[in-house]
């Protein structure tokens, strides 16, 4: 590891400091449970969204209610958010209402989900482990703010903060991205397999963000996270 690389993951282990790195075969462990601990990222939008799509990487033994993915603004603090309310079942917001996709109980393995959204239809997308879920109708018409918050690990019941610990991510978190448009199936499916992805307004190799309290980058522990 060269020195400024190493500098770098120091930073990123210290609460409160911004870091720009690439996080490719890292993860973000998030030590305690519950815990008021989180991951700020900054995205840099500058316009509403009407399509956009999120991935990210779980890895975890909660069983109760836990936030994998918040985005707030100050008129709506669900805007965006990924929610897994108990084992085997997903919620995805935007503007506020949900649905809600049922999927099979987690085999203590590592989970990837993509979500999408597209103002024009108000459909929504699921994709589970490279596998697309049944779609859905959500928020036909609707505008995503642009000026937002953007947090792993805690759900905002207001714009920054308003976290309830029992709703934390307690485990490893890793490969997250947001896109400003809609993914292709075979994009989903490179997501899942950490195969080469378009440009993102987030992207996991070029992660602008701040730890919050006890979470730590630390190297996978294993080469891959696709099958």
């Amino acid at each position: 590891m060269g020195r400024l690389q190493l500098w770098v993951t120091v930073l990123a282990g210290l609460s409160g400091i911004m870091a720009q790195e690439d996080l490719y075969r890292k993860v973000f462990v998030f030590r305690k449970d519950p815990s008021d601990a989180y991951v700020v990222l900054r995205a840099g939008l500058e316009q509403p969204l009407h399509n956009f799509t999120v991935c990210l990487r779980s890895y975890t033994e909660l069983t109760r209610p836990h936030s994998l993915f918040s985005y707030a603004t100050k008129a709506q603090d669900n805007e965006i958010l990924l929610f897994k309310p108990k084992p085997g079942e997903y919620r995805f917001y935007v503007g506020g209402k949900f649905v809600t996709f049922r999927v099979p109980e987690g085999r203590g393995d590592w989970e990837h989900v993509c979500a999408g959204w597209e103002s024009a239809t108000g459909i929504a997308e699921f994709w589970l482990n490279g596998k697309p879920w049944p779609r859905k109708g959500l928020q036909r018409g609707y505008a995503v703010g642009a000026e937002a918050a953007i947090l792993l690990g805690q759900e905002q019941d207001a714009f920054g903060g308003g976290f309830d610990v029992y709703n934390s991510f307690s485990g490893e978190l890793a490969d997250v991205y947001l896109w400003d448009t809609g993914l292709s199936p075979d994009k989903m499916r490179a997501a899942y397999l950490s195969l080469r992805l378009p440009p993102a307004v987030l992207a996991w190799k070029s992660l602008s963000y701040e730890v919050k309290g006890d979470v730590v980058v630390k190297p996978r522990l294993r080469e891959a996270l696709g099958p």
